[in-house]
């Protein structure tokens, strides 16, 4: 699916990239990790076909910058920070479809899955949006198109816990038939979305590994917690994991979608003197971690 060969890209005598070689195949989900600037944006952008580079690079067959047109339409592309747009979101949504071919009401309906409701904002100019309900938007164009490809850009890092999980069922359905490119600083946060990591550092590519992929995009996990006593900050975390309660506030129970386990655990981390017992169920297969 993705082809570079000899990737290199240099800004004013500055190597950025330097001789990329990398085979991708369709269905595979990669993270891209490497801190700040470890190259990993630079390759985001030729494959985009922003930039002029040496080596090759090929998506599906084709050269981003000689066939942008045909390859961008193949491209879900979620980016990390929103373009400051003033176009109205309506208006945007007709635009974007209408460059991949896709119908507009694919987009809404994604788009409402997520938690967005796009036909009370339409007039509203996109950059007025808030940041979560821009990165609803970015990811329902992106996954509104028949994309064979999707880049992604920390791409779920202002979504609520619902959000996410609906955005994992989302991954889910379209993991048989497209690549995706998970770009992040932190592997903590995608470790569980992928089934390849791809390390950089200094422009080149320092790890290149399979990872296990024993528990899929649409997995999940009910949750059972006992604390010791009540607490209004861990009430308040997981109220936002929308865990419910009993009466005294000591026991909670809730589901937690099974990409999201690792950030979950991280989260009850911070109370951990706090809690008398935890248990973890994989719905799917019934075992039971503690």
């Amino acid at each position: 699916m993705i082809r570079c060969e000899n990737l290199s890209k240099s800004f004013k005598r500055a190597c950025v990239l330097d001789g990329i070689n990398l085979d991708i195949a369709l269905g595979e989900r990669i993270a891209l990790i490497g801190s700040n600037g470890a190259g990993k944006t630079t390759l985001i952008r030729c494959l985009l076909g922003e930039y002029v580079h040496d080596g090759r690079v090929t998506i599906d067959g084709r050269s981003p910058r000689t066939d942008r047109t045909v390859v961008l339409g193949s491209i879900g592309f979620v980016p990390q920070l929103p373009p400051p747009l003033k176009m109205p979101v309506g208006q945007l949504i007709e635009f974007s479809a209408a460059l991949s071919g896709a119908d507009p009401r694919q987009i809404d309906a994604i788009a409402g899955r997520l938690g967005l409701a796009v036909d009370g904002i339409r007039a509203r100019p996109f950059i007025k949006l808030s940041g979560g309900m821009k990165q609803k938007l970015l990811i329902a164009i992106a996954l509104g198109r028949d994309a064979k490809l999707l880049i992604m850009d920390e791409p779920a890092a202002n979504l609520d816990p619902e959000a996410r999980r609906i955005f994992f069922d989302l991954l889910a359905e379209r993991q048989e038939k497209a690549t995706m490119l998970i770009s992040s600083h932190r592997i903590d946060e995608v470790a569980a979305l992928v089934n390849r990591v791809i390390e950089m550092d200094m422009g080149k590519v320092v790890l290149d590994d399979k990872v296990a992929d024993d528990v899929s995009l649409s997995g999940r996990f009910t949750c059972r917690l006992v604390a010791r006593r009540g607490d209004a900050a861990l009430a308040n975390s997981l109220g936002r994991w929308q865990f419910a309660s009993d009466e005294a506030g000591l026991v909670w129970t809730g589901e937690v979608a099974g990409p999201d386990r690792l950030r979950f655990i991280g989260m009850l981390s911070r109370y951990v003197a706090l809690i008398a017992d935890l248990s973890l169920s994989e719905v799917s297969a019934g075992t039971t971690a503690r």
